[in-house]
């Protein structure tokens, strides 16, 4: 059971989350959004929210780990019965389950798409391509169904083997090699990106801040990524927080945490925009910017070809790191429930992720336009998985927030935390008023994207996790009376 493991160093769950936070959001998903919603105002909302939102629910999230020592279902279950709370609350470890597994199933197809880069930018496939070369060269991977199957294929086995080796010989190890050598090749692409790019330009796109270039919607995707970068609401830390050391500072470790995916965030948009600035390329160009412009950069630049591999193996590492981390909660699961091996329990969740994989894979070609989902939801399907995980994983930070600030009590929190009065009434202020509110804000603000029928269901679950986060107060209330 995975009550018997504990990391082997104190540091080790710093880089585990870090791990886990720093993926293709941090290298893909971030400089792009920075580019389409006018650079810095961006950074500032997001860091701000970073502070107010995303730090309290992680420790919030940790704090459950550590104190079930179970993976999130079972731990949730553990923590309901020790504390005398509603059944409902359970449904934290159940949508960090599902929200893993549905999340891995479309990421391993996404990052598959960097092993097919790697080798394209390795061979000099692409040295002098032009702009139409290499959007046609994009279109054709996702048009051919084989070779997306094949780089989900590989991408997920390879996730799949580290977690399946354990704790210590699969996830530690691999993570003390992968997270150091990560940083390394970001800090090449950057010293690359100075001496070939445009860095003025990059850095002043990135840090001139003016809010008036800031839509209502960018403010809502910059809190939205503030809260999905730190791989908040879909087990992973929670699951991770289980094998965290008594001793560990929860604070430090999530300033930490959130400090250094927050840096490569930053790196990596310097990098990317030195190169795209210093090619004369569109920084607006939106999903398209590391598949397409990028290498469009790398193609005109002295040395593009070898330093281009480098940056895409970067991004392989880093989405891995990520994949582990989806893979954990839902097999540490199968090993408490069902008393399965953990190489039984890692193939049943990397097999059913893959299997789901393929929907996503057929939704950039073979249904590209017409699927049983576009009949069904009026999308693809996998707008439809990514529509469920947007739902998911905030509404699972919402009831992690709601249940640690309310349902543990103050003995107990600070039993956890360990840190200064002034602190710890801070930390409970944002994560019961503050982190609650803000993360239904931006969710409710996704609901006219929700189809009807998914509104109620929705909406009841709140109401749930309100109604037992109430119970809970005013049992907490009438005990201290």
């Amino acid at each position: 059971m995975s009550t018997h493991n504990v990391w082997t160093h104190k540091g080790t769950f710093l880089l585990a989350a870090v791990g886990s936070a720093v993926g293709l959001g941090n290298l893909w998903r971030f400089p792009y959004l920075t580019g389409e919603n006018g650079g810095g105002a961006f950074i500032l909302i997001y860091a701000l929210t970073i502070f107010a939102v995303g730090i309290p629910i992680l420790i919030a999230e940790t704090m459950l780990g550590r104190a079930s020592r179970r993976s999130p279902i079972m731990g949730m279950r553990f923590l309901i019965r020790t504390h005398k709370t509603s059944r409902a609350w359970e449904s934290i470890g159940w949508l960090g389950a599902a929200a893993a597994f549905l999340i891995l199933s479309f990421y391993s197809v996404i990052a598959g798409w960097a092993i097919h880069y790697t080798w394209q930018m390795l061979t000099g496939s692409l040295v002098g391509a032009d702009a139409a070369t290499i959007g046609a060269g994009f279109d054709a991977l996702l048009a051919s169904p084989g070779l997306l199957t094949l780089y989900h294929t590989l991408f997920i086995i390879a996730s799949g083997l580290i977690v399946g080796l354990g704790i210590h010989r699969g996830i530690e190890s691999g993570l003390r090699i992968m997270m150091p050598a990560l940083f390394v090749i970001l800090l090449v692409v950057l010293g690359y990106g100075i001496a070939n790019g445009d860095f003025g330009a990059a850095a002043s796109f990135l840090f001139t801040f003016n809010l008036a270039d800031l839509s209502l919607e960018g403010w809502l995707q910059a809190m939205g990524q503030s809260f999905f970068t730190l791989s908040l609401g879909m087990g992973a830390i929670m699951a991770y927080g289980a094998y965290m050391s008594s001793e560990a500072s929860l604070s430090r470790t999530a300033f930490a945490v959130a400090f250094v995916d927050t840096a490569v965030a930053m790196v990596a948009g310097l990098a990317i925009f030195s190169l795209v600035f210093g090619a004369g390329l569109d920084a607006g160009a939106g999903p398209g910017l590391m598949f397409v412009t990028l290498p469009l950069a790398f193609a005109e630049m002295p040395f593009g070809a070898l330093i281009g591999g480098v940056f895409f193996i970067l991004v392989l590492g880093a989405a891995i790191s990520s994949s582990i981390s989806l893979i954990e909660p839902v097999a540490a699961f199968l090993v408490e429930r069902f008393d399965l091996t953990r190489p039984q329990a890692v193939f049943a969740m990397v097999v059913a992720s893959w299997a789901l994989g393929l929907l996503t894979v057929m939704s950039f070609n073979m249904w590209a336009e017409t699927s049983p989902f576009h009949t069904l939801f009026g999308r693809s399907a996998f707008d439809f998985i990514e529509l469920l995980t947007n739902i998911f994983m905030p509404l699972g930070g919402l009831l992690i927030a709601l249940f640690a600030g309310w349902a543990l009590t103050h003995s107990e929190a600070m039993k956890e935390m360990r840190t200064s009065e002034t602190w710890f009434q801070v930390w409970r202020f944002l994560v019961r008023f503050v982190a609650p509110a803000a993360v239904a804000f931006v969710f409710l603000r996704t609901i006219p994207q929700v189809e009807g029928y998914l509104i109620p269901a929705v909406g009841a679950l709140v109401i749930v996790g309100a109604f037992a986060a109430g119970r809970t107060f005013l049992a907490e209330n009438s005990q201290q009376q």
